[in-house]
């Protein structure tokens, strides 16, 4: 028997505090997981014959990822789109839709295959496919990832940094962003996701994992409470937004709406992922060189 070590799970340090730009308060980072149909492929290969099952997926570029766009565009709000290589390649005009709006574009795999410990031969091609994808589609190097299904491990965080990503935005375990350390030194930067800003929680129900759907109201209180705490805090709000959702007609408006709420503050500094983790590197930069002098 494996003898366990009770240790914490995630052997970083602290998030360190530093001030916001422009003296803000707190961050909003406006993050979406463009999966389209491939989310349905990672779960069950048989889907592909499924067709209604696929047009779940098939719904982003058709209609969801357009909509999306006009809301952030009258917020005036830059967001990071997470896209999986399967749907660069199988939707490109969505994709080129997305950068030409000027929202970032994140690494999320190549066949939104959830990452699983000892399997680093499946997860060095997912990584190095969606890599290529996204440079020979859009001519994009990404800057972060997040985790098909929201799932990290050691190796693959090494992986990661061996491949140029500066930060990953997957783990639950804090509000405010912080450097992984990993067994040979530092690890990427970590954004960390607040689970109530999953979408996927709340309006997504199928056949085959039938649930519950939330109302408008039940989802944007639940938003609003969590962001006006985490603005109290100086924390990080990162949202979870998957465009076969939150692009729905009645679930597009939650998100319309509690943009409408977050505007009306002053102090909110709305970023993309790379700006985030930026301003977080120069401050860590700073720290590091204050303590060499001293």
């Amino acid at each position: 028997m494996q003898t366990l070590v009770p240790r914490p799970a995630n052997l970083a340090p602290l998030a360190p505090e530093f001030p916001w730009p422009d003296s803000k308060k707190t961050v909003l980072f406006t993050g979406f997981d463009v999966d389209a149909e491939s989310v349905w492929i990672g779960m069950d290969r048989k889907n592909t014959d499924r067709l209604v099952t696929m047009s779940y997926g098939g719904y982003e570029a058709r209609v969801g990822v357009p909509k999306l766009l006009e809301v952030l565009s009258r917020h005036e709000v830059k967001a990071t789109f997470f896209v999986t290589g399967w749907t660069v390649e199988a939707h490109p005009a969505m994709c080129e839709a997305i950068l030409a709006d000027g929202h970032e574009i994140g690494h999320h795999g190549y066949l939104h295959l959830r990452p699983e410990p000892g399997n680093m031969d499946v997860m060095i091609e997912e990584v190095d496919r969606g890599l290529e994808a996204l440079k020979r589609v859009l001519g994009v190097t990404p800057r972060g990832y997040r985790a098909p299904g929201g799932e990290s491990y050691t190796e693959l965080l090494e992986l990661l940094v061996s491949r140029g990503i500066q930060y990953s935005s997957s783990w639950r375990d804090d509000i405010r962003p912080y450097r992984h350390v990993l067994p040979g030194g530092a690890g990427p930067i970590e954004i960390p996701v607040n689970f109530s800003f999953d979408d996927w929680n709340f309006g997504m129900t199928h056949r085959t994992g039938s649930r519950a759907l939330f109302g408008r109201e039940d989802v944007l209180n639940i938003w609003k409470d969590e962001f006006d705490q985490t603005r109290e805090w100086g924390g990080v709000t990162t949202m979870v937004m998957h465009p076969q959702v939150s692009g729905r007609p009645m679930r597009i408006r939650i998100l319309d709406q509690f943009l409408t709420y977050v505007r009306a503050y002053d102090d909110v500094w709305i970023a993309t992922g790379a700006e985030i983790a930026e301003h977080f590197a120069t401050h860590e930069a700073a720290g590091q060189k204050t303590c060499d002098v001293e």
